[in-house]
């Protein structure tokens, strides 16, 4: 994805993401949200944004706490930053 994903891309994205079809995104799936964003963190970094977005400690994160997360680090409305940014 060469652009930070709009409402509707982050939608998409978690639907395609929720393998479980729960509206839910349990550690695995927000992985797999991330390789599809090109990112690569660490196990270690994605926990510690998995824990960080997962604001109501249930073990997955909801819609809304992706779209949260996703808006806190810059991911949603306008290009992604160049690599090594």
């Amino acid at each position: 994805m060469t652009t930070r994903p709009t409402e509707d891309d982050l939608v998409a994205l978690f639907t395609r993401a929720d393998l479980g079809g729960d509206q839910r995104l349990d550690l695995m799936e927000f992985t797999l949200v991330l390789d599809e964003l090109g990112l690569a963190w660490t196990r270690a970094e994605t926990q510690d944004r998995f824990e960080r977005a997962d604001g109501n400690l249930d073990g997955y994160i909801s819609f809304e706490e992706f779209r949260a997360i996703m808006e806190s680090q810059g991911w949603a409305g306008g290009p992604l930053p160049a690599a090594g940014a």
